[in-house]
């Protein structure tokens, strides 16, 4: 648009001297042509056009009505003028809204037709009356369509901005939902179980003390075991490791460890391997451990149970893990089950196996025990050398 608006001047100019050459109105055109040069030229520099759907500064538009009423001036000594219309009325039109860009571009179309008539020799040509105002609306049209897809394009780029915007909220928000749950279901199958079994440990060897230094020491020695247990899975689950017991064993071995380890006075834990076991993925290995590792923690705390048994079953498309008591059991589909009041036992639970690809379910009667079942899809997998070499 300025390489046209700067020919077209230029070719007026030419047309203005060799048209009109001697007249004494020669040097005022001359520098009336300057001026208009020069004024367009400032207005690019200093009051430039407002971005695509910005409202034109107060700046923009004075600038915008000086270069009008030059050329103006300029069109009424010089008709030659009107050729800079065209590059001006797109000036105007492109930063203008269109109720008011279609009113100037009327009012400058008007003075061209009246300055071809002026200086129109002989009969009057029906072109220079047609003409002008048929391209001017043809421009006008074009840019005013223009306009108006700029604008929906620029609405639609607004809305694709906000939605990828609280798309990313939305995903940093979920993320951080998430870690906190692992955190939590973490803490609760390792921390606070390490914490509980301490309690517990330390509380009896507090009632023997005296009247049975040796189980005190033992229930000491115990206790500081489950301490280092649990600080080496506090280190690994910051780090977003899999479980200790799982680091150079296999699922059933660590099943058949954790059954030795909760196994004590007042409570014995079973461990029964059913099927051909192969190589898992290691979050489902870690998900059924730690369900397995949560299971007995209710057990151990709120059960009352004398007999316990971990089952794990491997099917050709399925594994499952059942973890059965005697305990006093509960009314699943009534009150809450023991500990969940406060805790994060079951519920913990369920989200483990919906994240291995698996469901929960939990089976109880009150006074007949408790049975916690959890069944994953089998998902083939390379076999890990360091687990199958591992004792």
């Amino acid at each position: 648009m300025h390489a046209a608006f700067f020919l077209l001047l230029g070719s007026s100019l030419v047309r203005f001297l060799t048209r009109d050459q001697g007249d004494a109105r020669t040097p005022w055109v001359v520098t009336l042509f300057a001026v208009f040069w020069l004024l367009y030229v400032l207005g690019q520099l200093l009051a430039p056009a407002p971005r695509p759907g910005a409202r034109p500064t107060a700046r923009h538009l004075a600038w915008l009505g000086a270069v009008s009423a030059v050329w103006i001036v300029l069109l009424a000594l010089a008709p030659s003028a009107t050729w800079c219309a065209m590059p001006l009325l797109f000036a105007g039109l492109h930063t203008l809204p269109a109720r008011i860009a279609v009113p100037v571009v009327a009012g400058l179309t008007a003075l061209v037709v009246a300055s071809q008539i002026r200086v129109s020799p002989g009969a009057l040509n029906p072109n220079m009356v047609i003409a002008p105002p048929a391209i001017a609306a043809v421009a006008t049209a074009v840019l005013v369509h223009l306009q108006r897809q700029a604008a929906r394009q620029r609405a639609l780029i607004d809305d694709l901005v906000r939605t990828r915007r609280d798309l990313a909220a939305t995903e940093r928000r979920a993320g951080i939902l998430a870690e906190r749950q692992r955190l939590s279901t973490e803490i609760h199958d390792t921390l606070a179980q390490s914490l509980s079994s301490q309690r517990m440990l330390l509380q009896a060897a507090e009632r023997v003390w005296r009247t049975d230094p040796d189980g005190a020491r033992g229930h000491v020695r115990d206790a500081a075991e489950i301490t280092s247990r649990g600080l080496a899975e506090a280190r690994r689950f910051v780090h977003d490791l899999a479980p200790a017991d799982l680091a150079e064993r296999t699922l059933p071995q660590a099943l058949s460890t954790l059954a030795e380890r909760e196994s004590g006075p007042g409570l014995t834990v079973a461990f029964r391997l059913d099927g051909a076991p192969g190589p898992l993925p290691e979050r489902i290995e870690a998900a059924l451990l730690r369900i397995a590792q949560g299971a007995l923690a209710n057990v151990r705390e709120h059960a009352a149970a004398t007999r316990a048994a971990l089952t794990l079953t491997w099917l050709d498309d399925q594994i499952s893990l059942d973890i059965a008591d005697n305990g006093r059991g509960f009314d699943p589909d009534g009150a809450a089950a023991p500990g969940e009041g406060r805790g994060h036992g079951l519920p913990a639970m369920r989200i483990r196996a919906r994240q291995a690809g698996g469901a929960l379910t939990v089976e109880s009667t009150r006074g007949e025990g408790t049975v916690v079942s959890v069944a994953v899809p089998v998902v083939p997998v390379a076999p890990d050398p360091l687990k199958e070499t591992a004792p």
